[in-house]
This record gives C-alpha cells, sequence and structure tokens, in this order.
C-alpha cells in the first residue's frame, strides 16, 4: 500500500477525532456561531475529499511520506491545511499523467513553451514548460524556502508573506499582486496554501486557496483563488545542472469592480503571466549565479 495514503489515513483520523470530540453533547459549552460550522463544514468536506482522491490515485502516483502528518503534534486547522496540500498534490499528479490533448497557446515571449487544456472540475489549465540552466536544489529554495523574496525580482508581486508554517513541507501565504498601468486584470490579492512533495527526484510544488480564517480583503484589491498550481523541478536527464520547469496553472481571478471579466481576456493574461514569471527568474537567476 501506499505510504502517502497511510499518512493521509492517520491525518484524517486526527481531525475527524479533533471535531467529534467538541460535538454537543450534555455538558457541552454554548452552541457553535454559524461561521464556526460553516468552517467545520469546509474542515470534514476537505478531509473527505483529500481521502478519496488519494484512495483512487496509482500505486504509481505515490509521493514520499510526507514528513509532518501526525496528527498528535497540530490542530484541526493545520491538519486541514496539510490535508489541502496533499489532496491538491495527488490532483497535480493525476493530470500530468493523463494522456491529455494540450493545444499550444500563442505568446508574445518564447521564454517558455505554454499550453492549455480544459479538465474537469478545474475549467482550463495552463502549462508551463522550460529547461532552465540551474539544478533543481537551486529553484527548491528561491521557489519554496525563499518564497517572501519573490517580489524583490517578480515585479508583478508587490508581497508574499508567510502567515504560517506547518512542520517542514507546508505553508500559509498572502500574496499580493503590484499595481500595473493598464493592466487589464487589475490589483488581486491570494490567500494560499503551499505544500512541497517529493518523487524520485523531482520536487512538487502545489498551491491552492484556502478558505480557513483568511484574511480581511485588502484595500483596493480583490481576492481571488487559486483553484490549483503545481510546480515540477524534475533533473534533466543526462544533465543534472539543469532543470525541467513544468507548471500547472488554473485560477479564478474572480470579477473585478468594473464587472465581469471576458473569458478571452483571462485566457490571455494567465498564460502570460506564466511566460512573464519564468522570465523574470531566468533574470534573477542569471544575475545571482555564482562565479
Amino acid at each position: 500500500s501506499c505510504a502517502m495514503l497511510r499518512a493521509t489515513v492517520k491525518l484524517c483520523c486526527g481531525i475527524a477525532h479533533d471535531h467529534l470530540r467538541r460535538l454537543p453533547g450534555k455538558h457541552c459549552s454554548p452552541p457553535r456561531r454559524p461561521r464556526e460550522k460553516q468552517a467545520e463544514k469546509r474542515v470534514l468536506k476537505e478531509m473527505l475529499r483529500g481521502f478519496t482522491l488519494l484512495c483512487l490515485a496509482p500505486a504509481a502516483a505515490c509521493l514520499e511520506p510526507a514528513r509532518d502528518v501526525s496528527p498528535s503534534q497540530f490542530s484541526s486547522v493545520d491538519l486541514f491545511y496539510i490535508t489541502q496540500g496533499e489532496t491538491a498534490l495527488q490532483r497535480a499528479l493525476s493530470i500530468l499523467q493523463q494522456h491529455t490533448s494540450w493545444q499550444a497557446e500563442t505568446m508574445l515571449d518564447a521564454v517558455a513553451a505554454v499550453s492549455s487544456a480544459a479538465l474537469p472540475g478545474l475549467g482550463k489549465v495552463f502549462r508551463a514548460e522550460a529547461v532552465l540552466a540551474v539544478p533543481v536544489a537551486r529553484l527548491h529554495r528561491e521557489l519554496f524556502e525563499g518564497i517572501e523574496q519573490m517580489p524583490q525580482w517578480n515585479p508583478t508581486l508587490s508581497q508574499v508573506k508567510v502567515l504560517q508554517r506547518i512542520g517542514t513541507d507546508t505553508l500559509v501565504t498572502h500574496e499580493v499582486t503590484a499595481p500595473s498601468p493598464g493592466n487589464l486584470v487589475g490589483q488581486r490579492d491570494f490567500v494560499n496554501v503551499q505544500h512541497r512533495g517529493r518523487r524520485e527526484t523531482a520536487i512538487y510544488l502545489v498551491g491552492t486557496a484556502t478558505h480557513v480564517e483568511p484574511l480581511p480583503l485588502q484595500e483596493g484589491c480583490i481576492r481571488a483563488e487559486s483553484r490549483l498550481s503545481c510546480i515540477v523541478l524534475q533533473p534533466l536527464a543526462g544533465d543534472p545542472g539543469r532543470t525541467h520547469f513544468t507548471w500547472l496553472l488554473s485560477m479564478d481571478l474572480k470579477a473585478s469592480a468594473a464587472g465581469w471579466i471576458p473569458t478571452s481576456i483571462i485566457n490571455r493574461v494567465l498564460p502570460q503571466s506564466q511566460a512573464d514569471f519564468i522570465k523574470h527568474l531566468c533574470r534573477h537567476l542569471s544575475a545571482t549565479a555564482c562565479p
């Protein structure tokens, strides 16, 4: 059986135990507020969804055992974040293993090849691919360990803040895009779970929107949601000093203050944002390369 599945079963049991322990009874505390009930429903729904996805995942999709999913050392909310991360990871693996018909996107910059496909439950998913002239470990440091420093080299972001670290592989982050003249979409912010997984020589960095105790809305920003983001860092065959970079992205940008955003604009903005991100990353890597 899959070690990841076993870990997630333990995780789900931990969540369930914590919530069952607090169910109303003879000596219960005053009734919970509607907001608390809604939060618990989301926790249990995500737990069940993650458990189902992992049960249906093929054995080949199993990752290395999670090092930070011992239910006894985390709160139910912490475990919820980890479950969200693991669920997003399995979903991304499933997409990567499918024989999907990806359609090439026309890009302004050839720094990356971007394609797209319409997938059930996610809508349009964009896939960007590039070969970067640095090893996996360097990219891993930049994109996960040093996530708060991203705005220093990516001008499309004004802030990335780690709100919480759960174990070694899960973060809760708040990201704010930078205002830009002529931006067709406008300024957005995101509250995400970021999660790291490993499989053989590859590192998977996944992100998805979280709904537990979100930050207040930022003035001038619209709270958008990342349905799924997954960056795969794989050493290039025969050249471990270079990395094959793959990025899956599906996002709900939400309506702007001016109203609904046409799908045609979203389908231009998202793949271009992927290409721009990779371009800025390449410049940063070149500027900070070891002599």
